[in-house]
Parts: structure tokens; C-alpha cells; sequence
């Protein structure tokens, strides 16, 4: 495969020391790699005329914003590697943060260094390689379906027509979705991390799995046992109503904010 390879080529320094490294893989495996210095072309028409030219089928970018900004728009796939500076500096400019975001929507892929990096990186933009990552998964899997975004009314009514809620996360701080489930009076199926098990109690309230393996296991149990069923929809909703009563809540709140009165009062 022809690749072309956007990079910051000047001297000494530790992009041009990376460009050389990853092109050396590249042609190691066989690919033909066009190592240009992405400071030599001011936009993506002349990086167009440039795929043209060299009959480049892929593409790769060292740096985000220097390199990656001109792979926008063109009909050839490309990756991204961050530099670094593209994360710690320029992700803090408003413009250039946006231009980043665009151009990791388009990308297939994005390499990080360090784990931190890939921290700052997902904080800031890479949910868009993720879905796109999940979307692909989706299309092989056999009778799974993925969803847009959709009204809550809408949402409410598809859940209730569901046999569980499941939510995988390896991190909540409390589930919203959880909570409506059952609230609608619907199996949960959560993943035993804190914030889950904080709302679901292991067959009472919910069911708690901690791998794949328990998940298919539990959710077999669900199907097979009615009486498993009843009790956790039962138990659920009574939670929700005891502990997160919407009026309890608002009223919580307008306490709170009276005290916020009385200090400005004083």
C-alpha cells in the first residue's frame, strides 16, 4: 500500500526522530511510505494534489492539528498519531480545539504514547473513534441493534418494551439510566463497580455481574425464573420511590437554596 505520512520534519527534534521511526515499520511490512514535512503545505487541496501525484491509497499523521487538519475531506482513509503538543497545547485553543475534533471523526484510528496522553486525548475528543469503533462491532453482531438519540418520551416507551437494562459501564458516578429502569419497572443488569452496586443490591433490586461469563449466566437466570423477575421489578421500583423521589428532591433543593438566601441576607 502507498501511504502518505504527514509529519513535522524539523531537525533534532522528537516528531521528525518518531516519523522516522514509524515510517522504518511501514516499509519494514512492506508499504510504500511518502514521508512529507507538514509544514509544507498550507491546505488540504494541495495535500489533494499531493494523493493525486504520488497515487497514495492511505494516509497517516503525526501531530493532530499540524498534520491531521490537512487529511480533512479527501477519499483516502487515515490514522493519527498524536505529538503531544497537539494534547497539552493547542487542545487549550478554542479553534484549533474544533478542528481536532473534525478531524478525528474522519479518522480511522488514533495512537497515543502514554496512557496518560490517551486520557487526555479521550477527555477531550476520542468518543468519535470509539463510535465509530462500537458502530463497526455492531454491523458484524447478529441481532444487535444500535440506536440514535431520541426524546425521552420515545426512549421511556422502547424501554418499557424491553426485557432488561443493561448497563456495562466500568465507571458511574450514579446511573440515570439505572434509576429509570426501574422506575418503569424494568430489569437491571449491571456491572459490579461502585457506582452501581451503590443502587443495585445483587438480587433484590437488580442483578450485579462482574464478567461476560456471569452476564450470560444471570441473564439465562432472568429469562427462566418469573418469580426472580417480579421480585427485582417490585423491589426496584419501591427503591427509586423511597430514596429518589423527584419531589423529595425539588424540595431538597429549595431548602438548600433558602439557605443560600439567608446568607445573602446576612
Amino acid at each position: 500500500m502507498r501511504l502518505l505520512f504527514l509529519a513535522v520534519l524539523r531537525p533534532h527534534t522528537g516528531n521528525a526522530v518518531t516519523a522516522q521511526r514509524v515510517r522504518a515499520h511501514l516499509e519494514a511490512a512492506g508499504h510504500v511510505c511518502v514521508l512529507k514535512d507538514a509544514f509544507d503545505f498550507e491546505s488540504p487541496s494541495e495535500i489533494a494534489n499531493l494523493i493525486l501525484a504520488e497515487n497514495c491509497e492511505a494516509a497517516l499523521a503525526l501531530h493532530l492539528y499540524r498534520g491531521g487538519r490537512l487529511l480533512q475531506g479527501h477519499r483516502i482513509p487515515f490514522g493519527i498519531i498524536f505529538g503531544g503538543t497537539d494534547v497539552n497545547e493547542d487542545a487549550n485553543q478554542e479553534e484549533k480545539n474544533t478542528v481536532m475534533g473534525r478531524v478525528l471523526e474522519e479518522a480511522r484510528f488514533a495512537v497515543a504514547f502514554t496512557e496518560s496522553m490517551k486520557e487526555m486525548a479521550q477527555a477531550q475528543w476520542v468518543d468519535p473513534v470509539f463510535t465509530r469503533e462500537v458502530k463497526a462491532k455492531v454491523r458484524r453482531a447478529a441481532g444487535v441493534r444500535l440506536i440514535g438519540e431520541m426524546p425521552q418520551e420515545d426512549l421511556h416507551a422502547v424501554v418499557k418494551n424491553c426485557f432488561a437494562v443493561v448497563n456495562s459501564s466500568v465507571s458511574e458516578g450514579m446511573s440515570a439510566a439505572i434509576l429509570e429502569a426501574m422506575d418503569l419497572e424494568v430489569p437491571v443488569l449491571a456491572r459490579n463497580i461502585p457506582g452501581n452496586a451503590a443502587v443495585v443490591k445483587h438480587e433484590v433490586t437488580g442483578l450485579l455481574f462482574s464478567n461476560p461469563q456471569e452476564f450470560v449466566h444471570l441473564a439465562k437466570r432472568l429469562l427462566s425464573e418469573p418469580a426472580l423477575e417480579k421480585e427485582i421489578v417490585v423491589n426496584g421500583r419501591e427503591y427509586v420511590r423511597m430514596y429518589h423521589s423527584w419531589q423529595v428532591e425539588r424540595d431538597t433543593y429549595q431548602q438548600l437554596i433558602r439557605k443560600l438566601e439567608g446568607s445573602t441576607e446576612d
